[in-house]
Parts: structure tokens; C-alpha cells; sequence
């Protein structure tokens, strides 16, 4: 299926029969400033339930980094509070850049659920296009998901320092925390050696829509990756590099890109692992 569904399409599921409705998951979030369940109560797409990307979509931060991968079991409760079933569509959304949803896609099919995708343009195209908006928080009935984990390709650091020599590692992060310019969350600044610069924020356009599919595969084309290079993704915390894997899907490379799920936060806690700075890969 596709990784994107536009607002009309969500509409439309949402106004059909019951049985068929999507299970859609707000997951708004910011780095810096209130917390995303804050907006979600002042107003979502109907039906909507919140999942935190701290506390249900990562495991606690620790030596994996800011947002590691959550525990299986805890992801499977997570999902089926809300109202996640086995075979049935759910749908992300955020209301900035569309990474966080890209998280929330990823982890689920990364946990064996292969009906998933993200809306595309997010809260602030729904909001534009004068769709229903609500405050009321539906407590759905209790999903019967099951997480199988592995169904996305994952990378730890010695495997991603392996890409970067031997394939195509791309870092997900502003040009200025790639370069080492500056640093304002993790322990050190600079890239793994070797990885190549391509910004989450080239996914999308002003009004927050994913670019076409040609315009990513050249995109993409332009970074080194072809159609049999082997690619994987890193960040800051593993969140938006989860768009990068999402883009190439959009943009058609015939398989799914690795994740370095620690990324930066995970990488930089290491004094021994080496970190490249400037604008080049090293």
C-alpha cells in the first residue's frame, strides 16, 4: 500500500462504515516547547487518539540514546490502548514536517503491521482544507495488534560505520549539527565518518506536503543512492532520520532502508567512536 494518504482519502474512510474506519494516531511532538498533547486537545481529527512519542513510541532514554526502540511488549500495549487492530488501516499524523508521524509509521511496520501510513501535509492541511476538528477524546476499545518485530532493517553503530564506507549512510540533521557546528541536545558534536549530509527538511514542501516520487528519487540520486546501494539512516535520536526511510519508500527504491534506531544520541555517548566535522563525509 502506499506510505501516504492524502486528507481526502482520510475523510472519506472516516465518514464510511465502521468497521472499515482507520485507526488514526496524533503524534504531535516538539524538541523545545509544550507538549504535543497540549495542541491535541485543543483540537483533532476526529476519532483521533494521542500517542506520545516519549513514552509510547521510544523506550525510556538511556546508553540507546534519546529515543531508542520500546520493548515489544510495551509497544503491543501501546498500540493496542489505542485501539490498534491486526489487518486494519492506521493512519499518522503530526502537525510540523510529518517526522514524527514517519516515526509512527516506521515503528509499526517495523512491528509486523503492514496497513499503515501517513497523512500527507498532516494536521495543518486538514485544519487549511476546513475539515472537522474536535476536542472530545474517545477512549477506543482495546486493539488486538500483535508486535512481531523485524519487519523493518535496523542498523547498531558498528554497522552503521560499516554503511558509511561501504554503501550510502545518510544523517537526517541540519547541515549546522552534521557539520559540528553546533550541538544543542547530545554529547558531542560532528557525524559518523563517512556519512553524507541529506536534511530531513528536504522531504516536504512550505505547505508541509511530501514532494513527488520523481523529485525524491532525484533527490536521493543526487546524495549517491541507486537502486542497488545499499542505504541506511541516522539522526539525531533515530526520530526524522524514520523520514528518510519514508521518502525513499515514496520516491521508489525497491527496498527499505536500514535505521540506526540509537543514532547520534547513541553514537556520541561513546568517547571512542571517532566524529567527522564539516560539510564533506570525512
Amino acid at each position: 500500500m502506499s506510505p501516504l494518504i492524502t486528507t481526502a482519502e482520510l475523510a472519506g474512510l472516516l465518514d464510511g462504515p465502521l468497521d472499515s474506519r482507520p485507526t488514526v494516531l496524533d503524534v504531535r511532538w516538539r524538541l523545545a516547547g509544550p507538549p504535543g498533547v497540549e495542541s491535541f486537545r485543543a483540537g483533532h481529527i476526529p476519532s483521533a487518539v494521542f500517542a506520545d512519542l516519549d513514552t509510547a513510541l521510544a523506550a525510556p532514554p538511556g546508553e540507546g540514546g534519546r529515543h531508542p526502540l520500546p520493548e515489544p511488549a510495551a509497544l503491543q500495549e501501546a498500540l493496542r490502548l489505542a485501539g490498534v487492530d491486526e489487518g486494519r488501516l492506521v493512519v499518522a499524523y503530526d502537525d510540523a514536517d510529518s517526522s514524527v508521524a514517519a516515526r509512527a509509521w516506521w515503528l509499526l511496520r517495523w512491528a509486523g503491521h503492514a496497513e499503515v501510513a501517513v497523512l500527507d501535509g498532516g494536521f495543518a492541511a486538514w485544519e487549511a482544507e476546513g475539515r472537522p476538528v474536535t476536542t472530545e477524546e474517545e477512549v477506543p476499545s482495546p486493539g488486538n495488534i500483535v508486535v512481531r518485530p523485524g519487519g523493518m532493517p535496523v542498523l547498531n553503530a558498528d554497522e552503521a560505520a560499516e554503511l558509511a564506507r561501504d554503501g550510502v549512510l545518510l544523517d537526517a540533521r541540519a547541515p549546522e549539527r552534521y557539520a559540528g557546528e553546533t550541538e544543542p541536545v547530545d554529547p558531542r558534536a560532528g557525524h559518523i565518518p563517512g556519512a553524507r549530509n541529506a536534511p530531513f527538511s528536504a522531504h516536504s514542501g512550505a505547505d508541509g506536503h511530501w514532494h513527488a516520487p520523481e523529485v525524491l528519487a532525484q533527490h536521493f540520486a543526487s546524495l549517491g543512492v541507486g537502486a542497488t546501494t545499499p542505504v541506511g539512516a541516522y539522526c539525531g535520536s533515530g526520530v526524522t532520520a524514520s523520514s528518510v526511510v519514508l521518502a525513499l519508500e515514496i520516491a521508489g527504491h525497491p527496498a527499505p532502508a536500514s535505521l540506526y534506531t540509537g543514532s547520534w544520541s547513541h553514537w556520541s555517548r561513546d568517547p571512542e567512536r571517532p566524529a567527522a566535522t564539516g560539510h564533506e563525509p570525512g
